[in-house]
């Protein structure tokens, strides 16, 4: 696979523990890294890793160029997989043109992306001007490492962002994002006598990212749960003992499941009420979600149920919360502006419940009307509500002269022009202006496939492309006025 080099360092970084808060092996594989070949570099509180590395003769006068990347990953599984993501390698095959983790994620977002800056850093042959690499952490979890650089950590005012997933694509724009999260309290009620217990499980959602796939009209298992359990609450008597979906904020929930109780003479009713639920879905997400699935199997007795309000508020929250796009772009077509997703809920001790929800917005104002229309349905509910790591967007500049030299090189180099759009996933490249406010930047990378979902994959090819217009823009810096 070529870039061979490039390929190298992505396995090898496929084999090092990197997930969001969990990344001390990695950061000490880049400090390893730039000792090794005697480069300078430092780190700060926050794990943020910078390696520098001086240019080749002749273009010392060239600026500095920041090649950006962020080192940790979303670590999604199958709910069949036995994969310990804090010590086993990532396992994947090669596969039809593409690289292929089935049962877990990946780590293409943002591996590859590294993987290319080792190679910048680690080849001799390569002209450039002064580079900096900058590996940030945490960023599929808030963005925490971009949120805690200090000014004059790096000192480029031209940053190349390596974390976009579509080749043939230059971005120049990228949505912001907060958290809404709301937490219950519930009673556990000791179970009555002549109950038998159900488990209702939806599983195999395609999933995805929840920024750029949100708008590909995909399952939310979170949601097909709620559509089958609001049913039941309408025609039958039930408990509600145990439920769970969905996981990372960022990811399109894809297995959802819950245990309920009934008294024998309802199983016929609740069953068929499963059956054409499930059968009907399938039928809807046909061809966005072809291997969803689900089951209702029995299940062990539990020792409590959630008390009858909180069912019923739960119940009504889950099945009328919106998920998906909620406003398209009014000047770009086809751009999805604002949109928010169901992410998971969880049980947690002390008899908490808590769901989890991300708004999207490339416009600052619309991201917090959305972030505040789910904080009203959820306060109906009688829920306590938090907005957490809220990220600015970062604001398309169509001037930008790292743009034009991308776009020329992409040109030059392919004979066709790239499409140069906004994203409506988020980057750190908002937080980045906050702090540097006279940066000039521009992401792009390979094609990556199902990101923060397992099954994700990368294309071998575009991975060659990228590589090619990343060296060629180095090159052409010495253009840059």
């Amino acid at each position: 696979m070529n870039p061979e080099k490039l390929f190298g360092f992505f396995t090898q970084i496929t084999q090092i523990p990197r997930e969001s808060g969990n990344e001390e092996q990695i950061i000490k594989y880049l400090q390893d890294f730039a000792e090794k070949r005697s480069l300078k570099c430092k780190t700060d509180e926050a794990g943020n890793v910078l390696i520098s590395k001086n240019a080749t003769p002749g273009m010392e006068n060239l600026p500095v160029v920041v090649l950006q990347s962020h080192s940790d990953m979303v670590c999604e599984k199958n709910s069949t997989s036995n994969h310990n993501f804090a010590t086993d390698p990532i396992k994947f095959v090669e596969e039809d043109g593409w690289l292929i983790a089935r049962e877990t994620t990946l780590g293409a977002d943002c591996g590859i992306g590294m993987a290319a800056q080792m190679a910048i850093l680690d080849s001799d042959e390569i002209p450039h001007g002064p580079i900096e690499a900058l590996f940030t952490t945490e960023e599929e979890t808030g963005l925490t490492g971009a949120k805690a650089l200090k000014p004059g950590f790096i000192s480029g005012n031209i940053l190349i962002n390596l974390d976009s997933e579509d080749e043939g694509e230059l971005f120049i724009g990228c949505a912001g994002g907060t958290d809404t999260t709301a937490k219950f309290s519930y009673k556990g009620k000791i179970i009555p006598d002549n109950r038998i217990f159900f488990k209702a499980s939806f599983f195999g959602a395609t999933g995805g990212h929840s920024g750029d796939d949100i708008d590909k009209g995909r399952a939310n298992a979170n949601q097909l749960l709620a559509r089958f359990l609001f049913r039941v609450s309408d025609r039958e008597d039930f408990l509600l003992a145990e439920i769970d979906g969905g996981n990372k904020r960022n990811a399109i929930a894809r297995e959802a499941w819950a245990v309920i109780g009934f008294s024998p003479e309802s199983q016929e009713q609740i069953s068929k009420c499963f059956i054409d639920t499930l059968s009907e879905v399938k039928e809807e997400f046909l061809s966005s979600d072809p291997e969803l699935g689900g089951s209702f199997t029995e299940a062990e007795k539990p020792s409590h149920y959630i008390d009858k309000e909180l069912t019923d508020k739960l119940i009504y929250v889950l099945n009328g919360i919106p998920h998906g796009v909620l406003a398209m772009s009014q000047e770009i077509s086809g751009f999805v502006e604002t949109s928010t997703n169901l992410a998971s809920v969880k049980m947690k001790e002390n008899n908490k419940i808590v769901i989890s929800t991300s708004q999207r917005s490339s416009l600052n104002s619309a991201r917090r009307s959305a972030a505040e229309r789910i904080e009203s349905i959820f306060r109906l509910a009688g829920a306590h509500i938090t907005h957490e790591s809220e990220y600015p967007g970062w604001k398309p500049n169509i001037n930008s002269r790292i743009l034009q030299i991308s776009r020329d090189s992409y040109k030059r180099i392919f004979d066709t022009d790239p499409v140069v759009r906004a994203i409506h996933a988020g980057l750190e490249c908002g937080l980045f202006l906050d702090i540097y406010p006279e940066l000039d930047m521009i992401s792009f990378g390979p094609t990556v496939k199902g990101a923060h979902a397992p099954g994700e994959r990368l294309e071998i090819a575009t991975v060659e492309k990228f590589w090619k217009l990343l060296v060629d823009i180095l090159y052409q810096v010495k253009n840059y006025r």
